[in-house]
């Protein structure tokens, strides 16, 4: 809003060719509040204007005037612009409290889908910490997409196919109880796994027989059916109870073994189109101008691979969704394959395949080592989600006894702390596990911004005064201001982690915010009777507003009592 104010005051004086969108982008904040509000870099026009940008600089700063600005000066080559406190931060406050929860909101999605392949378990294996961070992330990079005018299509593309589940019928088979498994099915399938990898180590002959069990089973042969939809049905409904808590959903829970039956249509196009090659008996598509390894299509004993099944699942998404966006938030170690999968779909024509996007983040790390299924080490999420929920609620016991909807506060916090404590963290690096980090509950956490939330909502309701859709006037004292202008900065923060996909930059706003909050609310007698009390209430209300949609954009809830 006030952004592109200034952006066209600049154009306005210096008939630049510089269009709106990119003077906007060129505006940053200084790096130090003493220097300005906003800043407006003049080298770009430096070549077009034949002048020094310091020169530039000066020149713009004595030229620009508007009644939203207090002054505009030149800091070497940079013209700083200082807004009206008063006046803007009236309008700042105004736009939230008009627009409430759609404040931030963009329309440029225009109302077009969004496929978003997250979270992506597989059966049988118990859903690790190393599964919360596709899942998270992959949720928030949803909510974000809606608040940016996208229709989200949340897809878990469950790993229920492969050579693991000839294994896994093998060690059933060969050490399975039925009566253990119906107990403590994933714990017991785990067990079997790890068992049988530990045991083909002394003896290769296992993986043989594993990988000919799997191929019964893409056969159809009824007992290995029979085990593997067991198995599926089993995991599904551990799953759901770690979704249900997480607050994620789906609008698809077609895992690898939907696309069996659509994998012929897809080796149909590339052999239409003369992309398969023949390489050692299987069949190949040649990336090498790319100067990348080929896309193995089909083995030499005939049977499929996952990257036909991923081609088969993208075409079929394309005809069920009509996409405009395929975001596929999969680990580093998926670099590879999506490069080559984008690669092969434009081969085959697909002009969508170009916004499609592999979304990777680092790994969960534990003592500095990534987590392996496969020897058991791994720290499992369930556990964790309820270790926080009990943590948060000895907290609410001890801190405020007689609080209503003690175990729905708790649970909102404890789960709210192992989600922020994931998506705060760039999504590029790794994440090290730390129950007590991520339960933590002041400092850089989900529980400290909820806290400030909570707060925020407490004081308002001590207030004899209702805060309506508009501030009766602004507020011009430093502290107030600070708050004022990060409220103003959410909108571009929004549209910022949609371009980056990046929830991060959401993470980190929310705690800016709920800090500049607390400095606020230690320095300023908020309830004071005075002339300005229903504009500090106005502002108090904005904050509870823009703090509880940034943490919704994150799959965190925020609780009005802590």
């Amino acid at each position: 809003m006030q952004k592109s104010i200034y952006a066209e005051a600049i154009i306005q004086q210096t008939n630049s060719s510089l269009t709106m969108e990119e003077v906007i982008k060129l505006i940053e904040k200084p790096r130090f509040k003493e220097q300005g509000d906003l800043a407006f870099p003049c080298f770009l026009l430096a070549k077009t204007m034949r002048k020094a940008p310091q020169k530039i600089a000066e020149e713009l700063a004595a030229k620009i005037d508007h009644p939203l600005f207090e002054k505009v000066i030149a800091e070497g080559s940079y013209v700083n612009c200082f807004l009206h406190k008063q006046t803007v931060s009236k309008r700042i406050i105004d736009a939230v409290l008009a627009a409430g929860s759609a404040y931030g909101s963009h329309s440029f999605g225009k109302g077009q889908s969004i496929a978003i392949d997250l979270s992506s378990p597989n059966i049988a294996k118990p859903f690790s910490m190393g599964h919360l961070r596709s899942t998270v992330i992959g949720n928030s990079l949803a909510h974000i997409a809606e608040k940016c005018g996208y229709k989200a299509v949340r897809i878990n593309h469950l790993g229920d196919w492969g050579t693991q589940f000839g294994k896994l019928i093998v060690a059933y088979q060969r050490w399975g109880s039925e009566e253990k498994v119906r107990q403590a099915p994933i714990k017991e399938l785990l067990a079997l796994y790890v068992k049988f990898h530990k045991e083909a180590e002394k003896d290769s002959s296992l993986n043989d027989e594993g990988r000919l069990w799997f191929k019964k089973l893409e056969e159809g042969n009824e007992e290995a059916e029979s085990l593997w939809k067991w198995f599926r049905d089993e995991s599904l409904q551990e799953f759901s109870k770690i979704y249900e808590l997480l607050g994620v959903e789906f609008d698809s829970i077609a895992g690898e073994a939907f696309y069996n039956s659509k994998m012929e249509e897809a080796l149909e196009v590339l052999s239409a189109q003369n992309l398969l090659s023949s390489s050692q008996g299987a069949e190949v598509v040649d990336l090498e101008e790319h100067d990348l390894p080929p896309l193995l299509a089909k083995k030499s004993d005939g049977a499929t691979l996952y990257a036909t099944r991923d081609l088969a699942a993208a075409m079929y998404r394309q005809e069920q969704y009509h996409f405009s966006k395929a975001w596929y938030v999969v680990g580093f170690e998926q670099t590879l394959h999506f490069k080559q999968l984008f690669l092969v779909l434009g081969k085959m024509g697909y002009k969508w395949a170009d916004e499609m996007d592999h979304i990777p983040f680092g790994f969960v790390l534990k003592d500095g080592k990534k987590m392996s299924t496969r020897k058991g080490e791994i720290v499992l999420l369930e556990e964790v989600l309820n270790e926080a929920v009990q943590l948060a609620e000895g907290n609410i016991e001890a801190k405020n006894p007689s609080l209503a909807n003690k175990q729905q506060v708790a649970k909102m916090v404890g789960v709210g702390a192992v989600i922020f404590h994931d998506l705060k963290n760039d999504r590029q690096n790794n994440v090290e596990f730390s129950l007590e980090d991520m339960l933590r509950f002041e400092g850089t956490t989900g529980p400290y911004v909820q806290y400030t939330h909570a707060r925020a909502c407490s004081i308002l309701r001590r207030s004899a005064l209702e805060v309506g859709t508009e501030s009766s006037a602004g507020l011009t004292d430093e502290t107030s201001w600070a708050v004022a202008k990060l409220l103003m900065e959410f909108p571009n923060i929004i549209e910022k982690s949609f371009y980056q996909k990046e929830p991060s930059a959401i993470a980190k706003y929310v705690l800016e915010l709920a800090q500049e909050f607390n400095k606020y609310y230690s320095q300023v007698k908020i309830l004071a009777d005075d002339s300005e009390q229903e504009s500090r209430l106005a502002l108090v209300k904005a904050v509870t507003i823009v703090l509880a949609e940034g943490l919704r954009l994150l799959g965190v809830k925020a609780p009005i009592e802590m």
